[in-house]
């Protein structure tokens, strides 16, 4: 596999600010006068090490400007967190939402970061309770402290991931509401919702995300769009990849621009 190098191996993102938010967006920074398709995501929809990221790509085919605001990591808190993202979704002619983890919000058992979800902040006494042999001060990663627990405790572990399904349904169902107007939402993996043995694995986004969730969110939406990547695009992973040395171990568990490529192609017709 290759990768393209520009500028010593990394990409200008050209990050920018909405408003007041702390977030930074990719950029460049766009212009939100005219007509737009505003799309909220994670690290996909960012484009992290991908030169054209998706939104980049239906920009170019449909001719109607697109505004990323991916966040890497991010689950639905950061957005629902972020009032200057939700007045641009709601002013959008629509918006597509990339389907985020169930692991990265906080629930009753633990909190995270409100803007970088993916940070675990601590653990709520029921958790204390549930996992009493565990020591949570050697957290600091969501998906870390939930794959710890998954070994030590399987069958306890259960009721965890009950608690992040449903805070996940409750929050995606808050999340369209505000929003409001047309809104097609984006399952992008490398596996099907339908596929049980992902169902309980941390490894795979969107951890714990699974076809009945969707189907709850189904007449909220107008539409859901899923991209399974193929084997193809998943067997070019790394190539057209702009990284440096010591990010090759990141880029390697990423979806790579040939499965940008498909989800653009599936989504312009919903988006033309």
């Amino acid at each position: 596999m290759s990768y393209l190098k520009r500028g010593g191996g990394s990409l200008d993102y050209l990050p920018y600010r909405l408003a007041e938010s702390r977030l930074l967006f990719r950029g460049p920074k766009p212009d939100l006068k005219g007509r737009f398709v505003a799309f909220l995501g994670g690290t996909e929809t960012y484009g992290k090490f991908i030169p054209e990221p998706f939104p980049d790509l239906i920009a170019r085919e449909t001719g109607c400007a697109s505004v990323n605001f991916g966040v890497l990591n991010a689950g639905v808190d950061v957005f629902l967190s972020t009032p200057a993202v939700l007045q641009v979704a709601q002013r959008s002619r629509k918006t597509v939402i990339q389907l985020p983890g169930a692991q990265n919000l906080s629930n009753r058992y633990y909190r995270v970061h409100p803007r970088r979800n993916d940070r675990f902040i601590g653990a709520s006494n029921v958790m204390k309770m549930v996992f009493k042999e565990v020591d949570f001060t050697e957290f600091h990663f969501t998906r870390h402290m939930l794959g710890v627990l998954a070994a030590r405790a399987p069958d306890r572990f259960k009721i965890l991931k009950d608690e992040l399904q449903q805070a996940w349904v409750a929050r995606m169902k808050m999340l369209v509401n505000i929003i409001g107007g047309e809104i097609i939402l984006l399952w992008m993996a490398d596996h099907s919702p339908d596929d049980r043995q992902f169902h309980h694995d941390v490894g795979h986004d969107p951890v714990f995300v699974k076809r009945d969730m969707l189907e709850i969110l189904r007449p909220l939406v107008t539409d859901i769009v899923e991209v399974v990547a193929s084997e193809a695009a998943l067997s070019k992973r790394e190539e057209g990849m702009v990284c440096g040395e010591m990010e090759r171990v990141a880029a390697r568990r990423m979806l790579g621009p040939a499965v940008h490529e498909e989800t653009a192609t599936r989504l312009v017709k919903y988006l033309a």
